[in-house]
């Protein structure tokens, strides 16, 4: 458990080395593969890890919560980030992040095996919403790497 909520925490550093450096044009260029640019991206990245800060706390806070799931897409098409400002996001992400560790640090071991039924993935511990939301920069670092290279930079 603590593996895993260190590994959560070191999301933001990643994110913020893959978008050192780049101009705004850059960094909302859609280039290479998936259809986003590197801006939204990182921008998808905090709406959603806003999203699982708050079902994180109802998990802990609620009996089997019912965990809404949300239309990324419909939100990287409706709040236009290339209106985000990167150190802003940046920066936001981090204290989500900082924030959400320490406040797991807090908690009893027991607390990670509470429950949540999400409308997409059924029933869910908070442990498992951890370790997803864990490996998501990851999984979003591959594409934007990928941009990085196909951009040239």
């Amino acid at each position: 458990m603590s593996n895993a909520i260190a590994f959560y925490e070191s999301g933001p550093a990643k994110l913020r080395a893959a978008c050192a450096g780049l101009t705004d044009a850059q960094l909302n260029t859609r280039i290479g593969p998936g259809e986003w640019s590197i801006m939204e991206n990182a921008v998808h990245l905090l709406d959603s890890d806003l999203a699982s800060t708050h079902r994180k706390r109802r998990i802990v806070a609620e009996e089997n919560p019912l965990l809404i799931a949300y239309d990324e897409n419909a939100f990287i098409a409706r709040l236009p980030a290339t209106q985000a400002n990167i150190a802003e996001v940046l920066d936001t992400f981090e204290a989500n992040r900082r924030f959400t560790a320490r406040w797991l640090r807090t908690l009893p071991s027991e607390a990670f095996a509470r429950t949540g039924i999400h409308t997409q993935r059924g029933k869910v511990t908070l442990l498992q919403v951890v370790e997803i939301y864990a490996n998501h920069v990851d999984h979003h670092l591959k594409f934007v790497m990928e941009k990085r290279r196909n951009l040239g930079v």
